[in-house]
């Protein structure tokens, strides 16, 4: 299974709906996940990968951490296992 589909699947738990219904461009919003899901979504893709996510759930505007949409949340990931395991 690819980074994005692992991604997509955690997104998918959070939001409570088929990793079918979710596209790239789709905003955190968008699937309906509010701030404690996206906390629970960052633990989890921290726990799946094995990556420290730079992320405050405080302040995510100053997070290192793009989570704009599904699209950065990916790449966001797919750098990370880069930096990290690199």
């Amino acid at each position: 299974m690819s980074v994005e589909d692992r991604v997509i699947r955690i997104i998918a738990d959070q939001a409570m709906i088929p990793p079918s219904d979710i596209v790239l461009t789709d905003t955190m919003s968008d699937l309906g996940v509010d701030s404690m899901g996206l906390v629970e979504c960052i633990f989890a893709l921290e726990e799946e990968f094995d990556i420290d996510v730079p992320f405050n759930a405080n302040e995510p505007a100053k997070s290192d951490f793009d989570i704009s949409s599904v699209r950065t949340v990916v790449a966001g990931v797919e750098r990370l296992i880069a930096q990290q395991h690199g």
